[in-house]
Formats: C-alpha cells, structure tokens, sequence
C-alpha cells in the first residue's frame, strides 16, 4: 500500500508542475492515387491543476490507511 501511495503522490507532484504535454500527429490531407500529402497537427493534452492534488490527498490518505492496518 506505501508503493501505491508514493507513486500517487508522485504523479500529483508531477501534474501540478506540468500542466499537460503536446506532441505531434501526422495526418493524411489528401491521398489521390500516386499523390499523398500529409502534414503535421500538434496535439495537446491539458488536465485541470486540481487532479494533481486530488491524487497527492489520495496518496496521503492510501499511506494512512495502510499505516493502520499494519499496526
């Protein structure tokens, strides 16, 4: 249960500092028999600031929880 709860509160860390990531997609614009033209699109993923600290407060409360039982 601590693994799961360090991972958790990791990747809140890391959501509340990178806000999202772009990357890019090639995409088929026209394709007419020996013609092909294709360009590059940038894509973005963003997610809400609050999803990094709702999965930091998960991770803090998993950690708890396994302390208890364990004792």
């Amino acid at each position: 249960m601590k693994v799961l709860g360090i991972v958790l509160i990791a990747m809140g860390i890391l959501m509340l500092v990178y806000t999202g990531f772009s990357y890019k997609h090639r995409e088929k614009i026209v394709d007419a028999g020996p013609v092909h033209i294709s360009a590059d699109r940038e894509k973005t993923v963003d997610w809400p600031p609050y999803a990094g600290g709702i999965l930091i407060v998960g991770g803090v409360i998993v950690i708890a929880v396994g302390s208890r039982r364990s004792v």
